[in-house]
């Protein structure tokens, strides 16, 4: 199989070579084949998935140029939190693509219990999901009841001005520009 390989650490002042060389003698001893053009290296945070060498990884992922994905630890591959992680790794699942983390051994979608680890991964994925939901209906109820206004702030339209631009000869587009308004909020203001 081919093999990508993924190594990121924080900061530019930090080095992956103690990484990728286990990683790359972790995927000798599989009898995986590592290209070079296939090892993806970022030098930032996990936080989110704006990444170069990640966005790189994914791109060659959905070409099929390597069969597994052999990273360090979940949180090397990822720092988003667990939904976000846990669709990363169904996105490669999706493109045909086996993944494996090098230190936690049960995260693992090359193995006999791959269908195992992947439902175990979507269940947990569906109840961050569930808990998420949670946590925002809590939060804007709580923001309700301390009696803040929810949502975008309501556009202040006068209707005369709009009527007085249109018979000017002003188009919709124009007039949105003017009055800062969208062309459909004008064409509301005067239809009623």
């Amino acid at each position: 199989m081919n093999c990508g390989i993924y190594s990121r650490v924080s900061t530019s002042k930090q080095e992956t070579e103690n990484q990728l060389a286990q990683l790359r003698e972790f995927a000798r001893v599989m009898d995986w084949r590592v290209n070079a053009e296939t090892i993806y290296v970022d030098h930032i945070t996990g936080k989110h998935s704006d990444r170069t060498e990640f966005k790189r990884m994914f791109q060659d992922a959905s070409e099929r140029k390597f069969d597994v994905l052999l990273f360090w630890s979940l949180d090397r591959l990822s720092r988003e939190g667990a939904l976000e992680t846990l669709q990363h790794l169904n996105r490669l699942t999706g493109y045909g693509v086996q993944w494996r983390s090098l230190t936690e051994q049960y995260l693992d979608s090359t193995g006999v219990f791959r269908e195992a680890v992947i439902s175990i991964l979507a269940v947990i994925a569906k109840q961050e999901r569930i808990r998420l939901s949670e946590r925002t209906k809590a939060g804007l109820e709580r923001a309700r009841k301390q009696g803040k206004t929810l949502g975008r702030p309501r556009a202040e339209v006068n209707a005369t001005e709009i009527r007085a631009l249109r018979e000017q000869g002003l188009s919709w587009g124009a007039i949105g520009r003017q009055t800062g308004l969208a062309r459909a909020t004008c064409q509301r203001a005067v239809a009623t």
